[in-house]
């Protein structure tokens, strides 16, 4: 059992949880909680950390040892898990684990008819979480961003996805009107949810191979980007509100689409 803060082990987590440059530089992340820990990959996981608590507690339906079984796991203390872990109340198990690695010809062509999340400068960990996670839901097939996007691999953006990082293809990308020409020379119509937007998201027919721009929360789309949507978009409002959250309005124009088709495919 590791009971010293100071292990070497314990402070190579606390770097990946702390330094986005060592995660990168590293290729590694930290997955905390019993949620997505128990979806893991045993072999892209390259350690698991678990307390004597966590061992010994309810919640694990009977079959805590079958699954942990596959992992290469490391009992620490009370203390040590709490010095590791990114949240207050940790629940007893975290997971360093390998990232991901997508192209961008992958998830252009990784799916018969594209249905794209295309995100420039999200800087709120918790909109870029609540993203990934709505469009597993709603059955996105990529989420493309640019590199002055938040890290996915924050702790607090893992989190959110509520372990959707795990199944939703992404990609970071060195110039994302670059990836935008890309997309759109394979027949992807790209939509711009933008404040000059004429036509309601609604009247739209996302039902062919498609993708939603997505601007920072503060500024929105540069001019830049949104220059090679096919469509500006506007989602409708009352009362005085002139945008909604970035999360949300990336939300209700994925599930518009997730509608129509599923009305286009008569489910």
């Amino acid at each position: 059992m590791i009971t010293s803060t100071k292990n070497e082990q314990v402070r190579h987590v606390q770097n990946l949880v702390k330094k986005s440059r060592d995660r990168r530089e590293e290729g590694l992340y930290v997955a905390e909680g019993l949620r997505i820990c128990r979806e893991l990959d045993p072999k892209e996981t390259v350690s698991l950390y678990v307390t004597e608590a966590f061992l010994e507690g309810p919640g694990k339906e009977g079959d805590t040892a079958g699954w942990l079984k596959h992992f290469c796991c490391e009992t620490v203390s009370e203390p040590v898990m709490r010095a590791m872990a990114d949240t207050q109340t940790p629940q007893g198990i975290l997971a360093v684990v390998r990232q991901k690695t997508y192209t961008l010809e992958s998830i252009l062509e990784g799916a018969e008819c594209p249905c794209l999340m295309i995100l420039e400068t999200i800087q709120d960990p918790g909109n870029l979480g609540t993203i990934i996670r709505a469009g597993e839901g709603a059955g996105m097939t990529g989420i493309i961003m640019d590199r002055g996007t938040a890290d996915i691999y924050n702790p607090k953006v893992i989190r959110s996805t509520m372990g959707s990082i795990l199944r939703v293809p992404f990609l970071y990308v060195p110039d994302l009107g670059k990836a935008c020409l890309q997309a759109k020379k394979r027949g992807i119509r790209l939509f711009a949810a933008h404040l000059d937007g004429k036509q309601p998201y609604d009247r739209e027919d996302y039902t062919g191979p498609c993708g939603f721009l997505i601007g920072n929360e503060a500024n929105g789309l540069s001019d830049s980007v949104s220059a090679l949507s096919d469509v500006y978009v506007k989602i409708p409002m009352k009362g005085k509100v002139e945008s909604l959250n970035a999360a949300v309005a990336a939300s209700v124009l994925m599930f518009e689409a997730a509608r129509q088709r599923r009305n286009a495919i008569g489910e």
